[in-house]
């Protein structure tokens, strides 16, 4: 089982900066989703913004979520983007 978000900020180019329950902090790129249904009001960066927790995972007004698994499988370390940005 993935551990669940605890935290989550929201960040320009619509990316979410989360810490998880294991205190891991982790960078989730949300940009692939916003062509589909559900996501496309998120492109609106006032609405995107206003991402809070719910149940361990992120929620937007509108009840659009994105669950604990997949905020965790398909995000990366925030070390590792540190580390990839200055090594480009």
């Amino acid at each position: 089982m993935n551990p669940r978000v605890k935290s989550v900020q929201a960040l320009t180019g619509h990316q979410l900066e989360l810490t998880f329950t294991n205190d891991e902090r982790r960078l989730f790129d949300l940009t692939p989703y916003l062509q589909d249904g559900v996501f496309k009001p998120l492109q609106n960066m006032g609405l995107f913004q206003r991402a809070r927790i719910v149940a361990g995972s992120v929620e937007w007004p509108g009840e659009v979520d994105l669950s604990y698994d997949t905020l965790y499988l398909e995000s990366v370390p925030l070390d590792e983007v540190a580390y990839s940005d200055t090594v480009a």
